[in-house]
Protein backbone atom coordinates (compact mmCIF):
# COMPACT_ATOMS: atom_id res chain seq x y z
CA UNK A 1 0.00 0.00 0.00
CA UNK A 2 3.10 2.06 0.17
CA UNK A 3 3.04 3.91 -3.05
CA UNK A 4 5.18 6.85 -4.19
CA UNK A 5 4.86 9.76 -6.74
CA UNK A 6 1.70 11.53 -7.61
CA UNK A 7 -0.03 10.35 -10.52
CA UNK A 8 -1.51 12.61 -13.23
CA UNK A 9 -4.82 11.27 -12.35
CA UNK A 10 -4.52 12.67 -9.03
CA UNK A 11 -3.27 16.35 -9.84
CA UNK A 12 -5.78 17.07 -12.07
CA UNK A 13 -7.95 16.25 -9.81
CA UNK A 14 -6.08 18.32 -7.29
CA UNK A 15 -6.53 21.46 -9.82
CA UNK A 16 -10.23 20.68 -10.62
CA UNK A 17 -10.69 20.73 -7.23
CA UNK A 18 -8.75 24.10 -6.39
CA UNK A 19 -10.79 25.28 -9.02
CA UNK A 20 -13.85 24.80 -7.48
CA UNK A 21 -13.15 26.06 -4.43
CA UNK A 22 -11.48 29.09 -5.26
CA UNK A 23 -14.42 30.07 -7.29
CA UNK A 24 -16.74 28.97 -3.86
CA UNK A 25 -14.41 31.55 -1.97
CA UNK A 26 -15.19 33.89 -4.19
CA UNK A 27 -18.64 33.71 -4.20
CA UNK A 28 -19.12 33.39 -0.30
CA UNK A 29 -17.17 36.49 0.40
CA UNK A 30 -17.18 37.38 4.27
CA UNK A 31 -19.80 34.63 4.83
CA UNK A 32 -16.47 32.25 4.72
CA UNK A 33 -14.80 32.85 7.63
CA UNK A 34 -11.95 29.69 7.62
CA UNK A 35 -8.59 31.12 7.90
CA UNK A 36 -4.70 29.71 9.10
CA UNK A 37 -5.19 28.91 12.82
CA UNK A 38 -9.15 28.16 12.92
CA UNK A 39 -8.62 24.32 13.55
CA UNK A 40 -12.08 22.77 14.36
CA UNK A 41 -12.28 21.04 11.33
CA UNK A 42 -8.76 19.32 11.83
CA UNK A 43 -10.34 17.78 14.86
CA UNK A 44 -11.99 14.30 14.79
CA UNK A 45 -11.34 10.65 12.98
CA UNK A 46 -12.64 10.12 9.15
CA UNK A 47 -11.87 8.31 6.19
CA UNK A 48 -9.71 9.04 3.38
CA UNK A 49 -9.33 7.43 0.37
CA UNK A 50 -6.07 5.82 -0.80
CA UNK A 51 -5.60 8.02 -3.39
CA UNK A 52 -5.89 10.71 -0.40
CA UNK A 53 -3.18 8.75 1.57
CA UNK A 54 -0.73 8.24 -1.04
CA UNK A 55 -0.65 12.05 -1.19
CA UNK A 56 -0.24 12.42 2.44
CA UNK A 57 2.81 9.72 2.63
CA UNK A 58 3.99 11.75 -0.66
CA UNK A 59 3.97 15.00 1.42
CA UNK A 60 5.40 13.65 4.77
CA UNK A 61 8.31 12.43 2.86
CA UNK A 62 8.67 15.91 0.75
CA UNK A 63 8.85 17.27 4.26
CA UNK A 64 11.30 15.02 5.60
CA UNK A 65 13.90 15.96 2.78
CA UNK A 66 13.29 20.03 3.19
CA UNK A 67 12.84 20.35 6.96
CA UNK A 68 13.42 16.70 8.83
CA UNK A 69 12.58 18.17 12.67
CA UNK A 70 8.94 19.23 11.26
CA UNK A 71 8.75 15.60 9.56
CA UNK A 72 10.22 14.09 12.78
CA UNK A 73 7.34 15.91 15.14
CA UNK A 74 4.68 14.62 12.85
CA UNK A 75 5.97 11.84 12.98
CA UNK A 76 5.92 11.97 16.47
CA UNK A 77 2.03 12.71 17.08
CA UNK A 78 1.33 10.21 14.52
CA UNK A 79 2.78 7.45 17.05
CA UNK A 80 0.87 9.13 19.98
CA UNK A 81 -2.44 9.21 18.02
CA UNK A 82 -2.09 5.94 16.42
CA UNK A 83 -1.63 4.84 20.54
CA UNK A 84 -4.93 5.84 21.15
CA UNK A 85 -6.60 5.03 18.21
CA UNK A 86 -5.43 1.51 17.45
CA UNK A 87 -7.44 -0.50 20.05
CA UNK A 88 -10.74 1.11 18.79
CA UNK A 89 -10.06 0.89 15.07
CA UNK A 90 -12.91 -0.62 13.00
CA UNK A 91 -11.44 -2.44 10.59
CA UNK A 92 -7.78 -4.33 10.18
CA UNK A 93 -4.71 -2.71 11.08
CA UNK A 94 -2.15 -4.30 9.52
CA UNK A 95 -3.59 -3.06 6.36
CA UNK A 96 -5.07 0.02 8.03
CA UNK A 97 -8.25 -0.83 5.99
CA UNK A 98 -11.59 0.46 7.00
CA UNK A 99 -14.21 -2.00 7.51
CA UNK A 100 -17.71 -1.25 5.46
CA UNK A 101 -19.62 -0.79 8.52
CA UNK A 102 -17.13 1.43 10.28
CA UNK A 103 -19.53 3.92 11.02
CA UNK A 104 -21.37 2.12 13.15
CA UNK A 105 -18.10 1.82 15.77
CA UNK A 106 -17.53 3.68 18.56
CA UNK A 107 -14.75 5.55 17.02
CA UNK A 108 -16.76 7.47 14.57
CA UNK A 109 -19.53 7.40 16.91
CA UNK A 110 -20.88 11.26 15.80
CA UNK A 111 -23.55 11.43 18.50
CA UNK A 112 -21.13 11.62 21.57
CA UNK A 113 -19.43 14.61 21.09
CA UNK A 114 -16.95 13.61 24.27
CA UNK A 115 -15.80 10.12 21.95
CA UNK A 116 -12.49 10.10 21.25
CA UNK A 117 -13.19 9.59 17.76
CA UNK A 118 -14.43 13.70 17.63
CA UNK A 119 -11.88 15.24 19.74
CA UNK A 120 -8.71 13.21 18.18
CA UNK A 121 -6.55 15.98 16.36
CA UNK A 122 -5.02 15.16 12.89
CA UNK A 123 -1.61 14.23 13.45
CA UNK A 124 -0.47 16.70 10.71
CA UNK A 125 -2.08 19.42 12.80
CA UNK A 126 0.83 21.88 14.23
CA UNK A 127 -0.66 22.29 17.82
CA UNK A 128 1.57 25.22 18.16
CA UNK A 129 0.46 27.23 15.26
CA UNK A 130 -2.81 25.61 14.17
CA UNK A 131 -1.81 24.98 10.89
CA UNK A 132 -1.54 21.74 7.90
CA UNK A 133 2.31 20.02 8.35
CA UNK A 134 1.31 18.64 5.28
CA UNK A 135 -1.57 21.25 3.46
CA UNK A 136 -0.45 20.82 0.15
CA UNK A 137 -0.82 17.20 0.21
CA UNK A 138 -4.00 17.42 2.67
CA UNK A 139 -7.17 15.09 1.95
CA UNK A 140 -9.95 16.18 -0.63
CA UNK A 141 -12.29 16.53 2.04
CA UNK A 142 -9.92 18.87 4.20
CA UNK A 143 -9.99 20.91 0.93
CA UNK A 144 -13.64 21.01 0.11
CA UNK A 145 -15.05 21.91 3.76
CA UNK A 146 -16.39 24.61 4.61
CA UNK A 147 -18.40 25.99 1.43
CA UNK A 148 -21.99 24.74 1.10
CA UNK A 149 -21.79 21.08 -0.26
CA UNK A 150 -24.35 18.77 -1.06
CA UNK A 151 -24.54 15.57 1.28
CA UNK A 152 -25.94 12.37 0.30
CA UNK A 153 -29.90 13.80 0.93
CA UNK A 154 -29.85 16.41 -1.33
CA UNK A 155 -29.12 19.18 1.90
CA UNK A 156 -26.67 22.14 1.79
CA UNK A 157 -23.99 21.53 4.67
CA UNK A 158 -21.63 24.09 5.33
CA UNK A 159 -19.21 24.50 8.42
CA UNK A 160 -21.19 25.38 11.56
CA UNK A 161 -18.62 28.54 11.57
CA UNK A 162 -19.34 30.07 8.51
CA UNK A 163 -22.65 31.60 6.80
CA UNK A 164 -24.23 32.35 10.11
CA UNK A 165 -25.66 35.64 9.01
CA UNK A 166 -26.24 34.35 5.11
CA UNK A 167 -29.79 33.58 3.66
CA UNK A 168 -31.24 30.31 2.20
CA UNK A 169 -30.38 31.91 -1.23
CA UNK A 170 -26.91 33.47 -0.87
CA UNK A 171 -25.65 29.57 0.78
CA UNK A 172 -26.98 28.62 -2.44
CA UNK A 173 -25.27 30.51 -4.55
CA UNK A 174 -21.82 29.62 -2.70
CA UNK A 175 -22.47 26.54 -3.57
CA UNK A 176 -19.22 24.32 -4.56
CA UNK A 177 -19.22 22.44 -7.73
CA UNK A 178 -21.58 19.89 -7.43
CA UNK A 179 -19.91 17.18 -9.97
CA UNK A 180 -16.58 17.56 -7.78
CA UNK A 181 -17.47 14.37 -5.77
CA UNK A 182 -18.53 12.76 -8.84
CA UNK A 183 -15.19 13.53 -10.37
CA UNK A 184 -12.93 12.71 -6.90
CA UNK A 185 -15.10 9.42 -7.26
CA UNK A 186 -13.60 8.52 -10.91
CA UNK A 187 -10.36 9.50 -9.68
CA UNK A 188 -10.26 7.36 -7.12
CA UNK A 189 -11.77 4.51 -8.80
CA UNK A 190 -8.74 4.77 -11.47
CA UNK A 191 -6.17 4.96 -8.46
CA UNK A 192 -7.45 1.82 -6.91
CA UNK A 193 -7.10 -0.03 -10.48
CA UNK A 194 -3.71 1.10 -11.17
CA UNK A 195 -2.28 0.16 -7.65
CA UNK A 196 -4.42 -2.87 -6.76
CA UNK A 197 -5.89 -0.84 -3.70
CA UNK A 198 -9.35 -1.22 -2.47
CA UNK A 199 -11.34 0.06 0.86
CA UNK A 200 -10.44 3.58 2.62
CA UNK A 201 -8.05 4.31 5.69
CA UNK A 202 -7.79 7.23 8.33
CA UNK A 203 -4.78 9.73 8.17
CA UNK A 204 -2.74 8.36 10.85
CA UNK A 205 -2.89 5.33 9.77
CA UNK A 206 -1.66 5.91 6.21
CA UNK A 207 1.21 7.87 7.69
CA UNK A 208 2.50 5.39 10.59
CA UNK A 209 6.18 3.87 10.24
Amino acid sequence: MQHTGQARGDTDLIQIVDAALASAVQRSGDHLVCHSGCTQCCHGVFPISQQDAARLRDGLRLLQQQDPQRAGRVRSRVAQSLSRIAPLFPGDLATGILAEDYEDSTLFADEAEDALGENEPCPVLDPTTGTCDLYQHRPIVCRTFGPPMRTSEGDLATCELCYITATTEEIAACELDPSVPAQEEISNRAFKLAHNVHGETIVVLALRD
